[in-house]
């Protein structure tokens, strides 16, 4: 009889292939049950921005939350429909009975929608309430301008009070910006290259609410500086693969990288542009004698791209 010792590298060997299995193979979170928080069912809220609140679940990437009024029995309207990537969301409502519920999801996967709890939001006073800011999310950085600012409606209110500052709103007389609109999204314009703060307050005939949180967005539309193209230079011939590196440019988050066939004018196949977050490219394409055009831009974390320096060629050996 052999010993039991021959085994071992075949074991060892199974479960090797079993981990990378792991590692490339999605788990399943279709057992997993999605157990919801809050609101439990029968809370009655006063307040109409409702914290909605449901369990973790191992392996699930994203949440698919639904909420409707009166029920999911005999729905009279989906009132909020939306995938989220955390385990809690917050949406403000109108007085009425609602349930909601939740499906966990990944790549793959997905659970069966949670058992629904149901709810109530009850008339409150405006005064106690609050705007829920929707975009810019908080801390958002952009490059556009005009932006279209945008908030959740509150039950009651007539029209919207819009500030944003540069000096957290320290001084009222000094504001960026002050406007009162009906609606629930204005379009601004960015005066300069800076980072703001932003509030909104609703308010009608006889009656404001509180201010709502306060959000940051930051604004640049500067690009970076130009790209130097460094190696391969121009003109040569090289043998694949071909390293293509450029210089670092400062305030770049990623590179577009673009490599065109041989006129210069048609990229070489559909995976260019590319987007790059090294200063470097392994090119393993094309055949002998084949001219390959390529450049490069930088791009920053507000989304702004630089001018490509023009292309220069290559030829492969």
């Amino acid at each position: 009889m052999k010993p039991l010792s021959y085994l071992i590298p075949i074991v060892l060997f199974s479960a090797g292939l079993l981990s990378a299995c792991t590692d490339i193979i999605e788990p399943s979170v279709t057992k997993q049950i999605v157990t919801l928080e809050a609101p439990a069912t029968g809370y009655q809220s006063a307040n109409y921005t409702i914290n909605f609140w449901w369990n973790t679940l191992d392996h699930a990437l994203t949440y698919h939350l639904q909420v409707v009024t009166p029920n999911f029995a005999a729905p009279g309207s989906l009132v909020l429909d939306t995938i989220v990537s955390t385990y809690k969301f917050s949406y403000t409502l109108s007085p009425g009975a609602y349930q909601w519920r939740v499906m966990a999801e990944n790549g793959s996967t997905q659970t069966a929608y949670s058992t629904p709890n149901s709810f109530t939001v009850v008339p409150g006073s405006i005064t106690t309430q609050a705007v829920t800011l929707n975009l810019p999310a908080n801390n958002a950085l952009t490059n556009k301008s005009p932006y279209t600012f945008q908030w959740t409606s509150l039950y009651g209110a007539t029209s919207y009070e819009f500030e944003i500052d540069t000096n957290n709103f320290a001084n009222p007389n000094a504001l960026v910006s002050n406007q009162t609109i009906p609606g629930t999204q204005l379009s601004f314009t960015f005066p300069k290259t800076q980072t703001y703060q932003w509030r909104v307050k609703a308010q009608n005939d006889t009656a404001q609410s509180q201010w709502s949180t306060v959000y940051q967005v930051a604004f640049n539309n500067t690009p970076p500086a130009q790209v130097t193209l460094a190696s391969p230079a121009s003109a040569t011939t090289v043998p694949l693969p071909v390293t293509l590196q450029w210089n670092p440019v400062t305030n770049a988050a990623s590179y577009e990288l673009y490599v065109y066939q041989s006129d210069g004018v048609t990229l070489f196949n559909s995976s260019f542009p590319m987007s790059v977050n090294t200063t470097s490219y392994s090119f393993n394409l094309g055949s002998s004698g084949t001219k390959v055009y390529w450049t490069v831009t930088a791009v920053d974390l507000y989304g702004n791209v630089s001018q490509p320096p023009t292309p220069i060629y290559f030829t492969l050996q």
